[in-house]
């Protein structure tokens, strides 16, 4: 199973365009880490800035979004969207031939690492967004991964987005540029030794 995992588009239609055409395609789900809509107070316009039409390109792919809430989002956001956009949390669970893999998604500004840690099984796979930094590290346990922002990256990276890719006994991710011209950083993990 291949997941395209997006955050931070804060009404960026042109980078959500960008993102949707260069991996979209590939992808069986579409993972949204909230802040869909509104740029927030903190933030400048992004390029491409066009809420309604960025609304128009989520509806059209909403057979495959999972997502949650960020802290930008609101209720108006919910009566442009065609797909509930609300919640502060999801989780996902797959059949792994070690156990279930876990995975725990959330926009990263409601719940600390040590929540989480408590929380959750080892072995999880915690996705956020929030910091519209990129990282894939393992803490406590848990493999956290943050696919950074595809319209207002921070701290010196460039706009980017997440691949998820689970088979049979491996989990694959990669963190790229929106273009899909530049990988970040990647890593390759057995999911039996993460489920121990």
């Amino acid at each position: 199973m291949k997941f395209l995992i997006l955050s931070d588009i804060h009404g960026s239609a042109g980078a959500l365009k960008t993102a949707l055409d260069s991996f979209e395609k590939d992808c069986d789900v579409l993972i949204l880490c909230g802040d869909f809509l509104n740029h927030g107070p903190r933030n400048p316009l992004p390029d491409g800035w066009d809420t309604k039409k960025t609304a128009d390109i989520l509806n059209a792919h909403k057979e495959k979004i999972v997502c949650v809430r960020g802290n930008c989002d609101s209720e108006v956001d919910q009566m442009m969207l065609d797909f509930p956009c609300l919640n502060a949390y999801t989780t996902i669970a797959l059949p792994a031939p070690s156990g279930i893999l876990r995975i725990f998604v959330h926009h990263g500004h409601l719940y600390t690492r040590e929540e989480l840690s408590a929380w959750l099984p080892k072995g999880s796979l915690v996705i956020s967004g929030h910091t519209h930094v990129p990282l894939i590290e393992e803490e406590g346990g848990l493999l956290f991964l943050n696919p950074g922002s595809i319209s207002l990256p921070k701290g010196g990276f460039e706009k980017s987005l997440a691949i998820l890719e689970i088979n049979d006994s491996k989990i694959e991710i990669s963190v790229l540029s929106i273009s899909g011209k530049n990988e970040l950083f990647s890593r390759k993990i057995d999911v039996s030794a993460i489920l121990k």
